[in-house]
């Protein structure tokens, strides 16, 4: 992590940019309009070890997500982890997949993106938890791993906005907490409360996921 790419200077990696081909970090900076790009006292130092801070932090929760899913399974009963089951895609209030286009665009736009998902996985999160609670009352871990999971989400948001703020990138003022979601939850019945509560888990790994590969895009070592 810590070793300079072939053919760059210390200090200094490469991020891909669509349409722009091959461009370094500070390339990036100025291209979001940091007004300290040009300052003779560079920020880059600081802003790669954030960067790899964040992205150390994204990798981590990405298999922690994985086990919240696999631990969600289990405890759902027949038919949930059975081959070949396909549960019903039900839309979640304020968040939905990655776009199959999100890996073209811009990193910082990505970034955008992964941050607001981020933030609206918490409350989202925290119904399915209160769901379990109901359903699952003695599955302790999985109640754990759910607020686990919210606490770490806005974690990892907090830190890509800080990213973001650090290149110079415009963020998101703050967001309503989705409460539509709550109330089609509480009033949903048990299966398709089930079915919702697998789709906010899997939601919750593919952002956090896609996170850590738009941030390996920065990080020292990411894709040349």
């Amino acid at each position: 992590m810590g070793q300079n790419l072939p053919g760059l200077k210390g200090g200094e990696f490469r991020v891909e940019l669509p349409g722009s081909g091959r461009a370094s970090l500070e390339e990036v900076v100025k291209k979001q309009g940091d007004p300290q790009a040009d300052s003779s006292i560079s920020p880059l130092p600081h802003l790669e070890s954030k960067i790899q801070q964040t992205h150390s932090l994204a990798r981590l929760l990405t298999k922690y997500a994985e086990q919240l899913l696999q631990e969600y399974v289990q405890h759902q009963g027949d038919p949930f982890g059975l081959p070949g089951f396909s549960p019903p895609r039900l839309p979640v209030a304020d968040l939905s997949a990655p776009a199959p286009g999100h890996a073209g665009l811009p990193v910082p736009e990505r970034l955008r993106l992964d941050e607001a998902a981020l933030a609206a996985l918490p409350p989202l999160l925290d119904v399915v938890r209160r769901r379990q609670a109901e359903l699952n009352p003695r599955a302790l871990r999985l109640l754990r791993r759910l607020e686990d999971a919210a606490r770490q989400a806005r974690a990892l948001g907090a830190a890509v906005e800080a990213v973001l703020a650090a290149l110079g990138a415009e963020t998101r003022g703050p967001r309503p907490e989705p409460a539509a979601i709550a109330a089609a939850t509480v009033t949903a019945g048990v299966f398709p409360a089930k079915v919702l509560g697998l789709r906010v888990c899997g939601l919750y790994r593919e952002w956090v996921s896609r996170t850590e590969a738009d941030l390996g895009q920065l990080a020292p070592g990411g894709p040349a």
